[in-house]
């Protein structure tokens, strides 16, 4: 199962670990990367030097390539974007705004650059400016989603570049990295299968509860303020979205959810936490090593691709 994103990124499987602001730290990049798949850190809101500690702790887990997200919106982007150059991190991933300003430095060191889309303007831009792959996000992942589905987006993007796309967004076993295959993607990346791995650090109330999800458990708040999020449906999700149909400002809706993801994923609270995780959490029904989730994913699609 080679592609040419497993060629770009020197890995073993076509698979990548989601950013996952507070959830992708060292351990879990670092299980991802020694399992055959691209580990990913991500930055966050994170100051430079506790990301360049995750770099090196990294590091010293594998030595196989890892990546670092980094979410531009970030007041600290600035300094992370120089810091992956410094510590000479070979794969760069962004969200949450346009990389275009940092490219010809990530260039020049050789880092291998792939912005998470959700859309095709924004892919053939990524492209134009010098983007190597690009991440097609369909609105069925965790977090903070576009409109677009995983099926009508992959596709059309596929069409639209001719760099690699990574597909991301409901694939949470062979079966969806087969169908992405066949829309066009070149890998998968996985995010909410990855929350529940024996490696994750994440509190254990947080895994039970994706385990514990149905196919209805999550909903989207945000869109009345253009930045939707994903999560399973809890207390701290009612009085968010009662307060937005209320016509709440963005600064009381903010109000609101600040420090709720690290609620969940540090402390467990799983009322007043922001439990993100994709549609697919209802497919999720165990724990295991990030070794063996590769291992299932990949043997049941080679498995479906060559039927």
């Amino acid at each position: 199962m080679k592609t040419r994103i497993c060629d770009l990124l020197k890995i073993e499987y076509p698979i990548v670990q989601g950013g996952m602001a507070w959830v992708a730290e060292h351990h879990l990049a670092a299980a991802v990367s020694n399992a055959g798949g691209l580990g990913i850190i991500a930055a966050g809101n994170a100051p430079a030097e506790v990301i360049r500690e995750e770099i090196r702790k990294a590091k010293e887990l594998t030595d196989k390539p890892f990546g670092v997200n980094i979410m531009l919106l970030s007041p600290h982007a600035s300094e992370i974007a120089k810091l992956v150059v410094e510590e000479k991190v070979p794969v760069v991933t962004t969200g949450a705004g346009n990389p275009e300003s940092y490219i010809s430095m990530w260039k020049e060191a050789g880092i291998i650059i792939i912005p998470v889309v959700a859309s095709v303007a924004l892919a053939k831009r990524m492209e134009k400016y010098g983007a190597d792959a690009v991440v097609a996000e369909g609105c069925e992942a965790g977090g903070h989603i576009g409109e677009l589905t995983t099926m009508t987006l992959i596709p059309q993007i596929v069409d639209a570049v001719s760099i690699p796309v990574i597909a991301a967004g409901g694939i949470g076993d062979g079966r969806g990295l087969a169908a992405v295959f066949m829309l066009g993607a070149e890998a998968g990346q996985i995010g909410t299968r990855f929350v529940v791995s024996h490696e994750s650090i994440v509190h254990e109330n947080y895994k039970k509860r994706i385990i514990d999800s149905k196919d209805i458990d999550s909903t989207v708040t945000g869109r009345s303020t253009g930045h939707p999020v994903r999560s399973i449906r809890n207390n701290m999700t009612r009085n968010y979205l009662k307060l937005e149909k209320e016509g709440k400002s963005f600064e009381e809706l903010e109000l609101l959810t600040l420090g709720s993801l690290r609620k969940a994923v540090m402390e467990g609270d799983m009322s007043e936490g922001s439990i993100m995780a994709g549609q697919i959490a209802g497919l999720i029904s165990k724990q295991q090593s990030c070794k063996e989730i590769i291992t299932e994913i990949v043997t049941e699609a080679d498995k479906l691709m060559r039927l």
